[in-house]
């Protein structure tokens, strides 16, 4: 897909470590779940990786790192969400937005979609980029867009893992 793409694709993998889950970006080999924090972070910088931090501080998401071991590995984020569009509660996204204002670290945004319909409800318009170190240059000078997710898409996730368990 990222050679016949007539755009730049990033690979990158949502983990879930043993406190919350971290995205790596600009991977080359998938990384197993259940690591920790720093085992993971690790893995992704092996790869000469990002670290991004996805839905910080969702307080509905259990998935969600751990608010005070995002506070501990601040030295080691490339890039926080401060946009999801299925983030329920505009006051996480306000925490998340100060967060990377106050560390100075690059500001993403996502549309965590789970259904065809949620796919682009959250993007980042930014320069064209050539490579990791470019990316976080043209992401710093770029503009978050979008809207929230009607909540009741949480209900089909939710069916879709009863589903999975039967």
């Amino acid at each position: 897909m990222q050679t016949i793409a007539p755009f730049p694709v990033i690979v990158a993998e949502e983990i879930l470590t043993s406190h919350g889950e971290i995205m790596g970006m600009f991977l080359k080999d998938t990384i197993p779940g259940g690591l920790s924090v720093e085992q993971t972070i690790a893995r992704i910088r092996a790869q000469d990786g990002l670290v991004c931090i996805p839905h910080p501080f969702d307080i509905f998401r259990q998935s969600a790192l751990n608010s005070k071991i995002t506070e501990e590995i601040i030295g080691q984020i490339d890039v926080i969400e401060v946009f999801n569009s299925r983030c329920p509660l505009p006051g996480s996204l306000a925490k998340a937005q100060m967060f990377a204002q106050k560390y100075s670290i690059a500001k993403s945004a996502g549309s965590d979609a789970h259904s065809p319909g949620e796919i682009g409800n959250a993007w980042v318009e930014m320069p064209e980029f050539n490579g990791k170190d470019d990316f976080l240059n043209a992401l710093a000078k770029g503009k978050i867009s979008g809207h929230r997710t009607n909540p009741l898409v949480h209900l089909g996730s939710a069916w879709a893992r009863l589903k999975k368990q039967f």
